[in-house]
């Protein structure tokens, strides 16, 4: 009997486990700290999991002396024994993550290190043990789960980035294909994944000679690790292109560059400012577009401060301190020039969105009063770029030129904000006043246009004989729809004299909770609407009161009263007084 028992446990087949590593993985980082990117505490989280599933499991290391118990394929008896077998790489992958964000030394480096070869340890452990205990599905993830942790290692080592490549790509893969099957939170779960490793894929290939990706769009896409090593590659890229740059042109001057920062922070700027004018910028969502203009604004800051702690220890020395001011001036007449071109892109969107119709749902219409804003900004930004670019006593026919062109520009933006004023005014009814100022408009917009007639710049001209037309028609429709409402006016004020009344309305239907006290109608709006209740009306209505009777008293002046002398109070006097009278 011993025999044919043992026979028929030999006989069962295998028990597989089944774990959703990927939903697994991204619960316990969601909800333990990763959502702020607090590595510190997700990897608490690891080790108190691990000491809970321990203790659940009796699988415990001694109690006086830690002696180690492995976990093999014989050990695998519950599933928890390969949660215990993920968190170790979880936490060993935490761990090296919060280094990694921290900031390393050399020394804290090497440790970094060892910790992801610690998770890539334990991940190709879980890998192995899920391929013989877990199903199918756990089995691929499992491989994807270790693919990533390998290809991570070596993007951190920047010694294989064709092994990293592979490893990122073989994960993707794997979840390319589980995001066609399941559950739909599962391809969510899926193609995020996919979203966060393709800008590390991008990199590699970028890396290896590739492809070409720009750096603005990568830094936007990438996750913390890929983030800290872009900055550090297009660091020591910046500062190996600074070494053969000495010189700033701005203008037809030039202006040497010394400190090895200022030159660091105007190659950003300047390759910002490539991004910027790209032929593949004009796909570029605007958001994205504006994030570049802050980026390249900081560098440019930057570069500002260098130059300004060169001029407070440079002293006396004049030569140094006229080239150190005449490069101050070019880099913030670049800044200027821009500021003028953000505050531009600024005022396009906002004109996309005045002329849009109030009926599209979820959109914000602009009003008039924002561009007046907007285009008081722009005024005030070429009147400081111009004045700054005229402060020299010695201009150079290239300065004059600019100046001339950004005066100009100042008086197109004055011309575009008074008709925007204008717009405003009629918005709020009030047609002589936006008459008048349509008629200023179109008088500052010949005036530039006269000026622009020998200009090269076409699209300025032409947005300018767009704006005079706008403002001739505008100024016919506001002076129509102003006699237009002249002529109403008798009519409506005489319909509206005509039904005055002092009566109460009889025939309104809302009636108030005091009217009907007798009666049990609700005086509680429909639940579904924002109408006020009806308890009492406030102010309370006029109702017609009747006057006093005017009554005259006509007896009175022929009254005779009778006299009151001797109820009056008698003086006493004395006897002084009465020889004296």
């Amino acid at each position: 009997m011993q025999v044919d028992s043992s026979a028929a446990v030999e006989e069962k087949p295998a028990i597989r486990f089944s774990i959703n590593v990927l939903e697994l993985m991204r619960e316990a980082q969601m909800q333990h700290g990763l959502r702020q990117s607090d590595y510190t505490r997700y990897r608490r989280y690891c080790s108190a999991r691990l000491r809970r599933l321990y203790k659940s499991l009796k699988f415990l290391h001694g109690r006086g002396k830690y002696t180690r118990r492995n976990i093999t394929e014989s050990t695998i008896t519950d599933v928890r024994f390969l949660h215990v077998v993920f968190y170790m790489a979880e936490r060993a992958w935490s761990h090296a993550m919060e280094k990694k964000t921290a900031g390393t030394t050399a020394q804290q480096r090497i440790y970094m290190l060892g910790r992801f070869r610690k998770a890539v340890k334990w991940a190709s452990l879980f890998s192995q043990l899920c391929s013989v205990k877990g199903d199918s599905r756990t089995s691929l993830e499992a491989e994807a789960y270790a693919s990533y942790m390998k290809g991570a290692l070596f993007f951190e080592q920047d010694k294989n980035i064709d092994a990293a490549m592979i490893n990122f790509k073989n994960m993707r893969a794997i979840y390319e294909e589980l995001g066609k099957y399941g559950s739909i939170e599962n391809q969510l779960l899926c193609r995020q994944r996919i979203d966060e490793v393709e800008p590390m894929i991008d990199f590699c290939s970028h890396k290896l000679g590739g492809s070409y990706l720009q750096a603005h769009e990568l830094l936007d896409t990438a996750n913390d690790l890929l983030k800290a090593k872009m900055e550090a590659v297009l660091s020591e890229t910046r500062s190996q292109q600074a070494a053969s740059m000495t010189e700033f042109n701005w203008l037809g001057r030039t202006f040497p560059i010394t400190n090895a920062k200022t030159r660091v922070s105007i190659l950003k700027a300047q390759q910002l400012e490539r991004d910027l004018s790209g032929a593949a910028t004009e796909s570029v969502a605007a958001d994205k577009k504006l994030a570049i203009f802050d980026k390249l604004f900081s560098a440019y800051h930057d570069a500002r401060s260098c130059i300004r702690n060169d001029l407070a220890s440079a002293g006396n020395a004049e030569d140094i301190r006229d080239e150190l001011n005449g490069l101050d001036k070019a880099v913030s007449a670049v800044l200027g020039l821009r500021t003028i071109e953000r505050n531009q892109l600024l005022v396009s969107i906002a004109k996309s969105k005045f002329t849009k119709h109030r009926d599209e749902k979820n959109e914000r219409i602009t009003k008039p009063e924002e561009l007046v804003r907007l285009y008081d900004l722009l005024i005030q930004n070429a009147t400081d770029l111009t004045d700054l670019v005229s402060s020299g006593r010695n201009k150079n026919e290239e300065e004059n030129s600019f100046i001339h062109e950004y005066e100009l520009k100042g008086l197109a933006f004055r011309a575009e904000r008074c008709f925007f004023l204008a717009k405003s005014y009629s918005s709020a009814g009030k047609r002589a006043e936006a008459y008048a100022l349509f008629c200023h408009a179109r008088t500052l917009t010949d005036s530039a246009l006269q000026q622009l007639a020998n200009s090269p710049d076409k699209a300025l001209i032409q947005d300018l004989k767009s704006l005079s037309d706008n403002c001739r028609s505008n100024s016919c429709i506001e002076h129509a729809t102003g006699i237009m409402e002249e002529e109403i006016v008798p009519l409506k004020l005489s319909k509206g004299v005509s039904t005055m009344s002092l009566a109460d309305d009889k025939t309104k239907e809302n009636k108030y909770l005091l009217d009907m006290l007798e009666s049990y109608e609700s005086a509680i709006g429909e639940p579904n609407t924002k109408a006020p209740c009806r308890i009492a009306q406030f102010p309370p209505p006029f109702q017609a009161v009747p006057c006093n009777p005017i009554v005259l008293d006509m007896a009175y002046n022929a009254v005779e009263f009778p006299s009151l002398e001797n109820r009056m109070k008698k003086e006493k006097k004395g006897l002084l007084s009465r020889f004296w009278g």
